[in-house]
């Protein structure tokens, strides 16, 4: 008898397991369900974030190339601004040099050859820094190099002919550090 109490205690755990067990999978399913959710959830943001990283990677690499770009353009113009101050220098050197030598006394005579080696000097150091004279006289007017500070009327120059340059213009490396003051011819007739 014993044993018939038994095998019937265990059919009824049995049938009971067997009752639970649709519900127990269905558990399982709502569980692997959720995990799945969150999975694809976790997925989604891990893509988000490499995006995000990507982005951030990419905008590093642009701000360190815009930065070295402007350093090695602050370091080619570097000294521009000493050198506009010579310029200032070298034209009253060149008003010194434009004295007549036949007018003058012997001793203002060795001065001005004294200005003269100096004017020389100071022109080799600035052509050897990259600093270089428009050359305009009797060219074409460019507005890009060039202020037209006077028009005259020559009828043996074609228009827009510089005519006079009143004050020397000057390129350091490849940027007009001072435009040329210039007198520019306009024929009447046009």
């Amino acid at each position: 008898m014993e044993e018939e109490v038994k095998e019937k205690e265990e059919m009824k755990t049995t049938v009971e397991e067997t009752k639970e067990l649709p519900k127990k999978k269905k558990k399982e399913e709502k569980k692997e369900e959720k995990f799945c959710k969150e999975i694809e959830a976790l997925k989604k943001e891990s893509q988000e974030k490499d995006e995000k990283i990507l982005r951030l990677s990419a905008e590093m690499q642009n701000m360190k190339r815009r930065s070295e770009e402007e350093r090695a353009k602050l370091l080619k113009y570097d000294g521009e601004e000493v050198i506009t101050k010579i310029l200032t220098i070298l034209d009253n050197f060149e008003h010194a040099i434009k004295m007549d030598d036949n007018d003058l006394t012997d001793e203002v005579s060795k001065f001005l050859s004294g200005f003269k080696m100096i004017y020389g000097n100071l022109v080799d150091m600035l052509k050897s820094m990259g600093v270089e004279e428009i050359e305009c006289l009797h060219q074409s007017f460019d507005e890009t190099r060039m202020n037209a500070v006077l028009v005259d009327n020559d009828e043996t120059f074609d228009s827009d002919i510089v005519l006079d340059v009143l004050q020397k213009g000057y390129l350091y490396k490849d940027k007009v550090i001072r435009p040329a003051m210039v007198k520019v011819n306009k024929k009447e007739s046009e």
